[in-house]
């Protein structure tokens, strides 16, 4: 029932962004008697956004150095640099190949290589196997309780990088 009122909740509010009312231009609504454009149409019954891609992770070369946050980079915390997502925002970030998971903070800006979403802390990254390897395919869900409309329009908007899906 929780996650039910969470999709509803997030839905509201992702029309509200958008510029729909509530209730009108989901899934429910045929598209000829929706003001919303079919384009533009939530479903309440859409799985939380995510986004797959490669991930990579940076080490001892940044220990210590500020971060977009201003916070000093520490490469034993479960941290992150992503693009486009709010500094503070926490992810799960699994790695698809063993079905690792982690919980980061997105505390930096980056990856600053094309083709990867997210550059993860050395910790993270062991903990999810690839540390090794350099790279990994990976997902990014958002998590907690405090997930932003801004922050899932963006998540969603973000291109796949190189027609990686």
């Amino acid at each position: 029932m929780r996650r039910v009122l969470a999709h509803a909740t997030l839905a509201v509010l992702l029309a509200s962004h958008m510029g729909a009312a509530p209730g009108k231009g989901t899934s429910d609504s045929t598209a000829k008697d929706s003001p919303v454009p079919k384009n533009k149409q939530i479903s309440v019954k859409a799985d939380p956004p995510y986004q797959v891609g490669k991930a990579s992770w940076y080490g001892q070369p940044f220990q210590g150095r500020e971060t977009a946050s201003g916070e000093p980079y520490d490469m034993h915390k479960f941290t992150a640099a992503h693009r486009g997502l709010p500094l503070g925002s926490w992810v799960r970030v699994t790695n698809l190949k063993n079905n690792r998971s982690v919980i980061v903070r997105i505390n930096d800006r980056g990856p600053i290589f094309a083709g990867r979403i997210i550059d993860l802390s050395y910790e993270a990254a062991s903990q999810l196997d690839f540390a090794a390897a350099g790279i990994g395919k990976v997902r990014i869900d958002l998590v907690g309780q405090d997930r932003e409309a801004d922050a899932v329009a963006r998540l969603r908007s973000m291109p796949a990088p190189g027609g990686v899906q």
